[in-house]
Parts: C-alpha cells; structure tokens; sequence
C-alpha cells in the first residue's frame, strides 16, 4: 500500500521505534545484572555470553523497533526493499558481532583457566574474530544476492600475492602459534634469550612477543626470532630453583665450623624470607683453594626467579653478623707494590716490582727495601 501514512500508522511507527528502544535499555541493564552474578560462578562462558548480548542488545532492539515501523508505514515497492535490505544487513553484523565477541570470550576464559595450554589468548581471539567476521561478511553478500563464488576464487587466486607481500607477518603469525603450541613458553613465565633479554613474557600475538623486564619497560621480540632463539625458561618444569652464592674463608678457619655455622644461616634465611622455601635443607659444598680463601657454594632454594635477590641480600647480611660473632674470617687479597729507582747498578727505571707480601717499598728504597745511595 503507498500513500500517505495515516494518524494511526504513525503512531504504531513511533510507537515500534520508542517500545524497541525501551526494551534495548532493559535489555542492557538485564544482561549486565546478568554478567555480574555470572562472575561469582567458576564457568567464565556464561560471563561472556551476557557480556557479548549486553553490548549488542541495545542495537538489535533498536532495528527491529526501526523494521516494525517500517513494516507499519505505506512505504513505496523500491523504497521497502531498499529499507528491508539495510535493516537486514544491519542484522545479520550484529549476529556476526556478537558471534564474534561471544567466540573470542569463550576462547579467553578457556586460555585462562588452562595454563598448561595456552596462557595467551590474544593471538586466538584475533584470528578468531578474523574469521568470524569473514564468514558473517561473505553470508551478507549472498544474502544480498551477491554471488560469492568469484570472490572466493580471486581470493583464492590472489592469496599466493597476498602470501608473498606478507611473509614476515604471516612468518611471525605461525611463529606464535607455534611457540603457544609447544607450551615451552606462556604468558606469565619468567625468560632469558641467548640475546641477553630478560623478563616476564606478558602476551604473545600475531606479529611479537611481549617480555616485561625487571626494570618495568617492554621488550617487544619478534615471534620468528624468539621461535629460532635459544630460551631459557626459568619456570619450566618447575618455577623453584636453587640459588648458589660464593664464599670464602681465611686458611686458618675450622671448616666444620663454617659449615655448621653457614647451613645454621641459611635454615634461617629460608624460614624467614617469603621467597624461600622452608621443606629444602641448604648445604655448602667446597671446591677451591684460592690465593687467599678457601672457597665454597652455599646452595639454597628459591620459589620463583625473582626471590633469589632478596634471599642473597638477607643471606650476605646475616652471614657476615654470624661470622663476625664466630670469629670467622673473610679474607681478601692484599699486595704490596715496589718501585726501583736506577741507581749505581743501573737497574732499568722503567722496571715495577711487585711482591705479594713483606714491607712496601717508597721511591727513596731499593729493591732490598734499603735507602738507595744518593
């Protein structure tokens, strides 16, 4: 029927629009009332999909308010069907949003409640949305009578241009999806690369892998490099790891004592730091006669790589309280240095004798540690 719209058909019009934009506002609040509670619950994918029919729900209701009205004026042939197609497209990418941002949360609260599969989910959810979005655009063209096979074949075609315009990215792209799927490094694990980086691995994407360094900057490693790198992942297979400190003693120390004496700090050291580990019994071990020193290791147990620090500076302090307590000595290299005048003899001016201990000589004595004859 076309014409112009009566009293009554404009009222049922704004009356559509109004009743679905209504129900678009309770929508919302419903789904995130909804999305709230779902967070006290241990499933993550109700929380995502409330959150996915939350965002959109205002929308959908909306166009379908637009399309009752639409349905309710005399609108002419062509301009019905011009209406009837835009509303029907606006649809079908709001089923193709919220398929999308319900697919990439499920994948997101499943990476994250499986750390031994995958503890990034970045990488996941945007190729994900890639091809939810591609399959949503390709059902709109068919929907719109667009014939989409020539365009699967061009882009069939042109893949191989694509592929080759694209290597490094899509290099990278296969990089960190294999890198993931090894599960020989996630997100969260403390690294070092052959390189020298350091740091806690933050997300892996598309293109880089994020590294977090102790000093709080981002180092941004490119997923080819760091797949071809030699890692050291210092939370695999576990994160607890021992923690060597080098100590020496004076020659004349009983070295039963300083073992007692150091195992007795060390049990200290490991109940009183948080980084410790109190199960583990610390032990020495010596293995070198130094010039000065007896040197050993004290071998104790850290829980993860960054405890290590604050158990070295707590164990050098007490160590060193303790020692001094027991009359145990830390020695260090002492050297005393001798210079040669040329003197009747003709000794060479330029000639430095060194001796590793006796009387310092001055610029006034001799090698023999006399007064030279003036």
């Amino acid at each position: 029927m076309e014409g112009t719209p009566t009293l009554h058909q404009t009222l049922v019009a704004l009356g559509s629009v109004l009743v679905g934009l209504a129900a678009g506002w309770a929508g919302r609040w419903l789904f995130g009332r909804l999305e709230q509670r779902a967070q006290r619950t241990p499933w993550a994918g109700d929380e995502a999909l409330y959150a996915a029919l939350g965002e959109t729900s205002l929308a959908g209701f909306a166009v379908t308010g637009v399309w009752a009205a639409a349905l309710a004026l005399p609108l002419r042939d062509h301009v019905r069907s011009i209406v009837d197609a835009s509303l029907l497209s606006l649809i079908i990418l709001l089923i193709t949003v919220v398929c999308a941002r319900l697919t990439a949360g499920l994948i997101r609260a499943y990476t994250r409640q499986r750390p031994g599969v995958a503890g990034s989910s970045s990488i996941f959810v945007n190729i994900t949305r890639l091809l939810v979005f591609a399959i949503g655009l390709l059902v709109l063209l068919q929907t719109l009578g667009v014939s989409i096979a020539p365009l699967l074949t061009a882009l069939g075609v042109g893949g191989l241009a694509v592929a080759l315009a694209l290597q490094d990215t899509l290099s990278n792209l296969f990089a960190g999806l294999h890198i993931l799927a090894s599960k020989k490094v996630q997100p969260g694990d403390y690294i070092q690369l052959d390189s020298g980086q350091e740091g806690y691995v933050v997300d892996i994407n598309w293109r880089n892998t994020w590294i977090r360094a102790l000093p709080n900057n981002m180092v941004l490693v490119p997923n080819a490099r760091l797949a071809q790198a030699i890692v050291t992942n210092f939370y695999q297979p576990e994160r607890e790891m021992s923690v060597l400190i080098e100590v020496g003693v004076a020659y004349g120390s009983d070295l039963e004592q300083v073992e007692r004496v150091t195992i007795e700090v060390a049990r200290e050291v490991m109940r009183g730091v948080s980084g410790g580990v109190p199960s583990s019994d610390p032990f020495i071990r010596y293995h070198t006669f130094n010039e000065s020193s007896i040197d050993f290791s004290v071998i104790l147990r850290a829980k993860e790589y960054t405890d290590q620090y604050v158990i070295k500076h707590e164990f050098v302090k007490q160590l060193h309280d303790r020692y001094l307590d027991e009359g145990i000595t830390i020695p260090f290299p002492i050297r005393t240095i001798g210079f040669v005048e040329p003197g009747r003899d003709g000794a060479d001016p330029h000639r430095n004798v060194a001796a590793s201990s006796g009387r310092s000589g001055t610029p006034e004595e001799g090698a023999d540690g006399g007064r030279s004859g003036s």
